[in-house]
């Protein structure tokens, strides 16, 4: 299933005006500050990278039981994963990092994935 994009029309009326209302709401907090802008948007970011991603210790957990789960081979190839540089695959990126919704794969699987899915 392919990622949820906005339309043109989203884009102009939704996300535009939320940008702008955003922006200007850290513009009026930092009061010039330009150090308190940049921590506000570096904090905004992290935060939302966080409510689509879950935390890094989320994540490693995931990883962890998947390993368990798949025997320490990798979902495709049945190759053993590397003790570094396995990938946790999300299967639908919108249902989040979750054990029934990801996958560990080595590292030429998940490129070989993430070319087929046109994301490269």
């Amino acid at each position: 299933m392919p990622n949820r994009r906005l339309t043109d029309k989203e884009l102009q009326d939704l996300f535009r005006p939320l940008y702008e209302q955003v922006t200007g709401r850290m513009q009026e907090l930092s009061r010039g500050a330009s150090d308190l802008l940049w921590a506000l948007r570096r904090k905004l970011a992290k935060s939302l990278v966080y409510d689509e991603r879950g935390t890094p210790m989320h994540r490693r957990r995931i990883k962890t039981l998947k390993r368990a789960e798949q025997q320490g081979l990798c979902a495709i190839c049945r190759e053993p994963l590397p003790e570094r540089g396995a990938v946790l695959d999300r299967l639908e990126a919108m249902q989040g990092y979750t054990l029934a919704n990801t996958r560990l794969l080595c590292r030429e699987c998940d490129e070989r994935v993430q070319a087929e899915r046109k994301y490269t």
